[in-house]
């Protein structure tokens, strides 16, 4: 009979390594049981929410009460407030009514928008276009765009969900600005470069402030293999340096926070930045980056504990 030597032994473990398993076994039934507290707590609010004493606004206005509630719902859990409020016939089944809704976002909790958009699933991902679509972007410099669509939702925590956000962005740019890249790849790879010299320049625990010139040196050869010219690098730099983005404050709970406060500091700014080497077919740009840079990428952005 063949041996299985891929059997796990806690013997072979270094009494060092057997402590931290124990830390880590300690600390995930830590977290099941917060997570397990915090569901009590959201079944209780919307109990609550449910018995709560209609105003006399709300007698005369019923739907007025029904809207609140879905929107509280939504807040609480995306999905389940969107199916409240169709349930209701307050808001229609249809991917352009959901994204009107999202974008006008009154009442509604940026994070969920976020979350609701970065849903997988057919429906999920053409309200995401849909929703981008109802963006302007038309002559803005590719920040002053980005300032607007990071400003209309909060970015989930989900290295996929963000792929797939940026990428409708890049193709909604693009379409409303031809001619500024030679493709929606250069624009999609350029915003991430964007987000990052962000938090290069403007987290305090960043030393190392990148120059314009090495700015310009780390986004070469991103527009489809050729350069982008220097003053329009130049001008997306000073804007950012001048003034940084700003994000919706819900909570920090999310990979976008982390853009703007890395634990450590310097990986978008080493010698061999793979961005010029990034074709679509790979994957996940942010995928392409953790794969590329391996633990590395996880210390700088806390994507593990």
């Amino acid at each position: 009979m063949e041996t299985n030597t891929n059997t796990f032994d806690l013997s072979d473990l270094t009494l060092e390594e057997q402590q931290l398993l124990e830390s880590i076994r300690e600390r995930k039934q830590k977290l099941i049981k917060e997570i397990q507290e915090l569901k009590d707590e959201i079944a209780e609010v919307s109990n609550e929410m449910e018995t709560i004493e209609v105003s006399d606004e709300s007698k005369n206005n019923p739907k007025n009460k029904q809207m609140s509630i879905g929107k509280k719902k939504f807040n609480m859990d995306p999905k389940k407030g969107i199916e409240y409020l169709i349930d209701h016939q307050l808001l229609v089944n249809d991917q352009e009514e959901v994204a009107k809704f999202l974008y006008q976002g009154e009442g509604l909790n940026k994070t969920a928008i976020g979350d609701y958009l970065g849903e997988r699933n057919d429906f999920n991902i053409a309200v995401l276009k849909s929703f981008v679509n109802l963006h302007e972007f038309s002559d803005m410099i590719l920040v002053q765009a980005l300032r607007q669509f990071l400003w209309s939702f909060r970015l989930p925590g989900e290295a996929q969900k963000i792929d797939r956000m940026m990428e409708c962005f890049a193709e909604r740019y693009c379409e409303l600005n031809p001619g500024v890249f030679t493709s929606t790849d250069t624009c999609y790879v350029l915003s991430f470069a964007i987000i990052m010299l962000n938090t290069s320049l403007h987290n305090p625990s960043v030393k190392d402030k990148p120059t314009v010139e090495r700015f310009i040196s780390m986004n070469r050869g991103i527009n489809d293999g050729g350069d982008l010219p220097p003053e329009l690098l130049t001008s997306l730099y000073d804007s950012i340096k001048k003034e940084p983005f700003k994000i919706p404050e819900d909570d920090g709970n999310d990979l976008m926070h982390t853009f703007f406060n890395p634990d450590k500091e310097g990986w978008l700014c080493k010698q061999g930045i793979i961005l010029p080497s990034f074709k679509k077919g790979s994957g996940s740009l942010l995928g392409f980056w953790e794969e590329s840079h391996g633990s590395y990428f996880q210390a700088s952005l806390r994507l593990l504990p």
